[in-house]
């Protein structure tokens, strides 16, 4: 089963970056939209699990540790689905570059390595539609947990996949969760047009392939801010 492609007729773009937590794809994403933003294009900036509608919710129940496989997919499915209609959306038919920190592929791998049935999973997100373009920065499992424990030093309940029983050990737990997470977007990658991203090539490098990909994809002449008069002008 693959998103559903139908309301692809927008004028704006959509492009999107996966991969496990400590790939770089949050410090790629954000540069690339700081780039487009300094020369003048249209672009608008999403990431996961940033809705509102839930922000206190889901934070009060990650929190007390609540959430269940399901309860955790669906929470995140609804936060999704605010921010498709409310953001993504609206902002394609405006004709602008929307840049999605985590995309429905997400909950894809996450949700089902927690054991959500995967029909369930992409049947709640048909909704979605396709990418115009998904990088997946790929990286190995130990560099993920390496960054991850150097970023914050303590691994989180949910991050570390804790709530699966695969091990009493944050650090082993991990391992093991990010893992099947890494294996389920390696399946992806042969189903959905991802375009792989070596993420453990120097930042610079990651940057300036992803900058070409958006320059040979995209005519960025059609998503230019519209210039303010000069003083004078008629």
């Amino acid at each position: 089963m693959s998103i559903e492609d139908g309301k692809n007729a927008m004028p704006g773009k959509l492009i999107t970056v996966e991969g496990l937590d400590g790939s770089g794809k949050s410090t790629q994403i954000g540069l690339v939209k700081r780039w487009l933003e300094l020369e003048g294009y249209k672009v608008f900036f999403t990431e996961w699990n940033s809705s509102p509608l839930v922000e206190s919710a889901t934070k009060a129940a990650k929190k007390r540790q609540m959430l269940s496989p399901t309860t955790f997919a669906l929470i995140h499915g609804t936060d999704f689905a605010d921010r498709y209609e409310r953001q993504i959306v609206p902002l394609l038919h405006a004709g602008y570059i929307v840049l999605s920190d985590r995309y429905v592929y997400t909950a894809y791998a996450r949700d089902t390595v927690r054991g959500c049935d995967p029909v369930w999973i992409r049947h709640m997100y048909r909704f979605a539609r396709q990418p115009d373009l998904t990088l997946w920065f790929r990286v190995p499992v130990d560099v993920s947990l390496s960054r991850a424990v150097g970023r914050s030093r303590n691994l989180s309940y949910y991050e570390a996949g804790m709530d699966i029983g695969f091990s009493s050990d944050f650090t082993e737990s991990y391992r093991l969760f990010q893992t099947k997470i890494h294996e389920a977007y390696e399946r992806m990658s042969h189903e959905f047009p991802f375009h792989v991203v070596d993420a453990t090539k120097p930042a610079g490098e990651q940057q300036q392939e992803f900058r070409e990909l958006i320059r040979n994809r995209l005519d960025l002449s059609q998503y230019l801010r519209p210039r303010a008069p000069t003083e004078g002008s008629q």
